[in-house]
């Protein structure tokens, strides 16, 4: 097993629950808040400047001019000018680099696919879902009624959408962006895991790696 698998994902869809399922069939990491704490620890930030940001686009002007008032131990001009916005996402972005140069892992969300471009032994998939099974979802883990799991759903994905398509070349969601889309509402989370798990298999016999 040589593979590094990311996985983009709509609010609701269970990816980080397929993404944690795939990881153990392979016995490999899964990265998901995980990566947090190690961007902070890592970056020298703290964990809750790095979660405030956290697949958030730029914040307000004000907050990021407040907070660029802080000394972070950086000399080049260029990033001490920059937004705490995007420092952080620069921190994650590395993180994310570092962590896929230690070995095959599950990274989910957090514009892994583009931090990892460049890497030839990535396979970048996308989990979407029907509203309906979403919503269902998020009202039962979160315990809400349908209106607000709806509106969470919506406020979610608008948010990763836009952090998607601001720090990322690629459009969020769209097929052309990744290497395959699953609806996870057709085969359900294990069926998706399962379908994950073939579809690496063979990407990895086909590039002549050892599973």
């Amino acid at each position: 097993m040589n593979t590094i698998i990311t996985i983009g994902r709509q609010f609701g869809s269970a990816g980080r629950e397929i993404g944690q399922k795939v990881a153990a069939h392979f016995g490999i990491p899964c990265y998901d808040k995980e990566l947090l704490s190690r961007a902070a620890k890592e970056s020298g930030y703290c964990e809750e400047m790095i979660q405030n940001h956290d697949e958030r686009p730029t914040n307000s002007f004000l907050y990021n001019l407040v907070m660029d008032t802080y000394s972070f131990g950086y000399n080049a001009s260029s990033f001490v000018d920059m937004p705490i916005s995007h420092k952080v996402f620069l921190a994650q972005f590395d993180t994310i680099k570092k962590i896929a140069d230690e070995g095959p892992c599950v990274i989910v969300g957090r514009c892994a696919d583009y931090a990892l471009a460049d890497y030839q032994n990535c396979v970048h998939l996308f989990i979407y879902g029907d509203e309906d099974a979403k919503t269902k979802r998020i009202m039962r883990i979160y315990k809400l009624n349908e209106a607000k799991a709806k509106d969470m759903i919506i406020k979610k994905d608008k948010q990763r959408q836009s952090y998607y398509n601001y720090y990322s070349s690629k459009k969020w969601g769209r097929a052309d962006s990744y290497d395959l889309c699953i609806n996870s509402s057709v085969l359900g989370v294990e069926g998706t895991a399962n379908l994950i798990i073939q579809y690496i298999e063979d990407f990895e016999k086909r590039n002549g790696q050892p599973l």
